[in-house]
């Protein structure tokens, strides 16, 4: 009879067991769906993060352009640097989207493994590939864009008094700094110091 009982045992624990690892690689084959899913969601994160330094460099320059470099040099200068921006954006962009791509699997699969049951798991892939959820991402762009340029019409009236002011006061501040390099370099004079008594 303990034979019995120990081969019992044996066989359910090996179809547990058994069960367990198929379960297993169920959910591990749905998160991959999942992840595969979103693949544009982290082509577009790489290339946001890639990008960030890009328009940081861009700004920059842009600055350096308009109070450094003569008028007659600023054209072809803004086109070489826009050049080496591409360049870097060329080598950045595919770097990061194939870290993202080695890493999501890696990072993102064990944080849905453990938050999610199977059974969730399988209802957010059913919603990610769902063609309604689909349409509405790829409407994102244009209805954003759309209320975009109504706020921004609808705003300016009241930004642009502000944006102004604002422009003025930081020039002056940035004017009174240099000593009035900035009013001299645009032919204004410099305002002159105030005479010693």
């Amino acid at each position: 009879m303990t034979l019995m009982k120990t081969a019992w045992a044996v066989a359910v624990a090996t179809t547990l067991a058994a069960t367990s690892l198929s379960a297993h690689a169920d959910k591990k084959e749905v998160v991959q769906k999942i992840l595969s899913s979103q693949q544009g969601a982290l082509d577009d994160m790489s290339r946001n993060v890639a990008e960030q330094p890009a328009r940081q460099l861009a700004m920059g320059a842009r600055q350096i352009l308009v109070q450094g470099v003569p008028e007659d040099k600023r054209e072809a200068t803004a086109k070489l640097v826009d050049a080496e921006i591409k360049k870097y954006l060329d080598g950045a962009v595919p770097a990061v989207r194939a870290s993202a791509g080695k890493l999501s699997t890696s990072v993102l699969g064990p944080i849905y493994e453990e938050k999610f049951s199977e059974d969730e798991l399988k209802q957010l892939q059913a919603m990610l590939e769902s063609p309604v959820l689909k349409r509405y991402q790829s409407l994102l762009p244009e209805m954003s864009n759309a209320l975009l340029e109504k706020v921004v019409a609808d705003a300016r009236p009241q930004v642009t008094p502000k944006l102004q002011t604002a422009e003025k006061n930081i020039r002056a501040i940035l004017d009174k700094a240099t000593g009035g390099k900035l009013s001299q370099s645009e032919g204004k004079p410099a305002a002159k110091p105030a005479a010693k008594k």
